[in-house]
């Protein structure tokens, strides 16, 4: 049985781990609302962009198609957007196997050859590709110190560059969609080339709609598809930092709680062994007594 002096001191250690845990679930708390409110605001608009743009990029343009061009896949991207900072349960861990699973279910024999690159957007992230020495574009991890449209305009702006230069041939977003506090859904999607509408319908789900361009074509085209791609990324990266927060602020809680119910059972040792002690002293008092008397 420990002594006294050992659980009373893992207690105060258990009372201090669960003041912090209660206050990272506040500060978490605090941050979900912010960054839940703005991907609510968010997602109409890029439902709206997205179904634009699959409607858009399914139209014939001269020396404008490189968005929707399918070409053979022998240089894969893949964007894993993680968090800066852990303590947010399997929020990052379930990134890094979703990628794992995409480049061995799919990618392989590119992943053979070193064809296959990583965009990091997270500390976890990029410190995770940096020690497996894994092929990856690393001068965007520190995304999430300010995070801006401007500043995910930028990345997309050198993805769609380096597409369209060849260097690769399909670009994937693995990130963690916001659902509610408790419950984040992982996604793998395709970011470049832009998917088809299927069975000429767009992504809201409405029929195929013919556009009339002013002042041409070509140059909404030129214009609108680049900035409905960066919405798009941009959503992505909003729907990771809710999710983030509220996996956070869930794990944080159930750290809180189990604070508690260790308390619960240290105070219980505590009293224990000191009722112990406390026995055993009145019993070497009783028995020292018997032999007074006795002598």
């Amino acid at each position: 049985m420990p002594s006294l002096k050992e659980v009373k001191s893992r207690i105060t250690s258990v009372i201090s781990t669960q003041q912090i845990t209660k206050a990272m679930k506040m500060v978490a708390a605090a941050k979900l609302r912010k960054s839940q409110d703005r991907i609510m605001q968010m997602r109409p608009f890029a439902k709206k962009m997205n179904a634009l743009l699959q409607n858009l990029s399914s139209a014939e343009t001269d020396g404008q198609a490189w968005y929707s061009h399918v070409r053979e896949e022998k240089k894969i991207l893949i964007i894993a957007i993680t968090s800066d900072r852990g303590l947010c349960g399997a929020f990052n861990s379930s990134i890094f196997k979703a990628t794992q699973r995409l480049v061995e279910e799919k990618y392989a024999e590119q992943a053979k050859l070193g064809n296959v690159t990583y965009l990091p957007l997270g500390k976890k992230a990029f410190e995770y590709f940096e020690k497996r020495k894994a092929k990856s574009i690393d001068q965007y991890w520190q995304l999430f110190h300010n995070l801006s449209f401007e500043e995910v305009a930028e990345i997309g702006e050198h993805v769609m560059s380096a597409f369209q230069k060849g260097e690769f041939d399909k670009v994937e977003i693995v990130y963690n969609e916001f659902k509610n506090v408790a419950t984040q859904i992982l996604r793998t999607e395709q970011f470049l080339p832009i998917l088809p509408p299927t069975e000429n319908h767009s992504a809201d789900g409405q029929t195929q709609i013919d556009y009339i361009y002013q002042p041409n074509q070509q140059e909404i085209l030129s214009g609108l598809i680049p900035k409905s791609l960066k919405v798009q990324l941009y959503k992505a990266v909003l729907d990771s930092n809710a999710a983030e927060n509220g996996a956070r602020m869930t794990a944080m809680d159930k750290a809180t709680d189990n604070a508690g119910e260790l308390l619960k059972e240290l105070k219980l040792t505590y009293n224990r062994t000191r009722q112990a002690a406390i026995t055993k002293e009145i019993l070497e008092i009783v028995a020292g007594a018997e032999a007074l008397k006795s002598a």
